[in-house]
């Protein structure tokens, strides 16, 4: 039996309700939704990931971390999405933990993350939902089980899980959500960082895009962005025209909606190519599409509050300040609820805005 055919039947949705032009994409983003890809453990993603641009004529190189693929003008634009998502690993008998903040992650931390900063809101976000296990490289089907709580311990500023079902692993097991798309009332929900913006990758190369896209692993834990600096030193590249690929987390549905698109001028790290900044704001004024720049917004939230949020430290700053801004970009987002979870939520007009300004570059 299939791993697919375990799961609740009718938890997809019914993906004909989206719009008509939508359909194709919607087909790439609900198959790769069921694809585990936990941080640290994404080499079978990798793997599904590579066949799909294989099929597509598509030039694929795999190298420690990253998965790149390239066009026949592999520096027109050099696109960038991270493929891991939140999970659990196994770090002893019958305990879990955030994957993304065990102790071997933790080089790349300083505290002042998103992620780092959301830890203590998430640990009620959890109970009832249903995860599965399997191997670390090889991503065969092991079990399923329930997490029935979770909390924070302080000792090792980490989540930990208590799962029903899930008792006979071993530690170093990469336990993911059993996840899937859902579609209803113009929005989709699944836990869509950075799965969406991956299959929007892979879209645009059915659509005929030439450039050229990285697709990173462990940007939850702060790594991704070393894979995609080693690559450019290797290929002796340098660019102004990086463009990073994301979700975006709001408070609200409301906060969410208020634009279609979210772009930066910096992050905690570095600013942004401003060329590239102003080129994408040239297009959307151009395809009418609303926007905000996060950094702004969070700056204006911040205003008046005894712990600032923070800006948020994104794989393009840390290539921009690792390398003096040589490599330098800017990125792009959709606004989502639910950041974190496998209710993470966005709405279609954003996702189809996205869609509508990365084909502007085909």
């Amino acid at each position: 039996m299939s791993m697919n055919e375990l799961a609740d039947p009718g938890i997809d949705q019914e993906i004909g309700a989206a719009p008509r032009d939508l359909a194709p994409f919607l087909d790439v983003l609900q198959n790769l939704v069921r694809e585990p890809s936990v941080v640290g453990a994404e080499d079978s993603f990798f793997r599904v990931l590579r066949r799909e641009l294989e099929e597509l004529g598509v030039r694929v190189a795999y190298y420690q971390g990253v998965l790149v693929a390239q066009g026949s003008r592999p520096e027109s634009l050099v696109l960038s999405a991270h493929i891991d998502r939140h999970g659990l690993f196994c770090t002893g008998p019958n305990e879990f933990q955030y994957a993304a903040f065990i102790t071997s992650n933790r080089s790349e931390q300083t505290g002042d993350s998103v992620s780092e900063q959301m830890i203590h809101a998430l640990h009620g976000r959890f109970a009832g939902q249903r995860v599965q296990a399997h191997l670390p490289y090889a991503g065969t089907y092991l079990g399923q089980g329930i997490i029935t709580s979770s909390h924070v311990c302080p000792e090792r500023s980490n989540l930990i899980f208590e799962l029903d079902g899930l008792g006979f692993l071993q530690p170093g097991t990469p336990v993911s959500y059993l996840d899937r798309l859902r579609l209803s009332d113009g929005m989709l929900t699944a836990q869509l960082d950075n799965v969406l913006s991956v299959a929007m990758i892979v879209h645009l190369f059915r659509s005929g895009f030439q450039g050229t896209a990285l697709f990173t692993a462990q940007e939850e834990a702060g790594r991704s962005w070393r894979y995609a600096l080693s690559w450019f030193q290797s290929q002796r590249l340098t660019t102004q025209r990086l463009l990073v690929l994301d979700t975006s987390p709001f408070p609200t549905t409301a906060a969410a909606s208020s634009q279609q698109l979210v772009l930066r001028r910096k992050d905690a790290n570095a600013p942004f190519a401003d060329a590239m900044i102003a080129e994408l704001e040239d297009r959307c004024g151009a395809l009418g599409l609303s926007y905000i720049h996060k950094d702004a917004y969070v700056e204006a939230q911040n205003v008046g509050r005894d712990r600032p949020a923070s800006l948020g430290r994104t794989e393009l700053g840390r290539l921009a300040a690792a390398t003096g801004g040589a490599i330098n970009g800017a990125t792009l987002q959709v606004p989502t609820t639910g950041y974190h979870t496998p209710n993470e939520t966005a709405s279609i007009d954003s996702v189809t805005a996205l869609l509508e300004l990365l084909t502007s570059y085909l």
